[in-house]
């Protein structure tokens, strides 16, 4: 059976069976810590990454903190789920908190990386689009399909992409806008094929 837009839409991700994903809910459960200010907290670090990319146009050394920044936003966007569901969490506000902040975070990070690059239109069409390919996500789930999240650039990739940039371009800058330009057109390949999957499920319907 299909599963409806009141369905819990979780990216499937193979890090929460991981020990140290388990220790941290764990103890993120123990102390009592609202997934919904975990949801947040992935905003506060996606700002630190998107500030140090930033900076990075004056010293390519911020990049350290730009990759850093990116991969705690993701350990929080884990754990999150994580308290709500298997810590037994969940709130009844718990759904728009964990998709909206995700939203804010993917422009936080993205756009400053067309700024420092010196291609800030780049940038906003780059973090622009990753904002859309979410869209047809939820949007498959609002007229009640599964959601999608299948890729070629969806946030997990996104994220991979921006990190590897973040890393290379320590030493070779031209990293930064080759990353965007990927980012780009990754999210419009995914946009289209998730709304043919979209389409191709109503089609399917009786």
């Amino acid at each position: 059976m299909e599963p409806t837009a009141s369905s819990p839409a979780r990216r499937p991700l193979a890090s929460r069976e991981s020990g140290w994903a388990r220790a941290i809910a764990g103890w993120l459960v123990r102390h009592r810590v609202a997934p919904n200010s975990i949801s947040v907290a992935s905003v506060a670090f996606a700002g630190a990454a998107g500030f140090c990319f930033w900076m990075s146009s004056q010293n390519h050394w911020w990049l350290i903190g730009a990759a850093a920044g990116i991969q705690l936003r993701l350990i929080c966007n884990l754990m999150d789920g994580m308290v709500a569901i298997e810590g037994g969490m969940k709130s009844k506000t718990g759904d728009v908190f964990n998709d909206l902040p995700d939203r804010f975070a993917d422009l936080l990070i993205i756009v400053p990386v067309g700024y420092a690059v010196g291609y800030p239109d780049l940038g906003w069409c780059a973090g622009a689009l990753a904002v859309f390919t979410a869209y047809v996500r939820t949007l498959g789930g609002a007229i009640g399909l599964k959601q999608d999240f299948v890729g070629p650039m969806a946030k997990q990739q996104r994220m991979a992409v921006l990190t590897l940039a973040a890393a290379i371009g320590i030493f070779a800058p031209v990293a930064l806008p080759l990353a965007l330009a990927v980012t780009a057109g990754g999210s419009l390949v995914t946009i289209f094929v998730r709304a043919l999957r979209i389409l191709r499920l109503m089609e399917q319907r009786p």
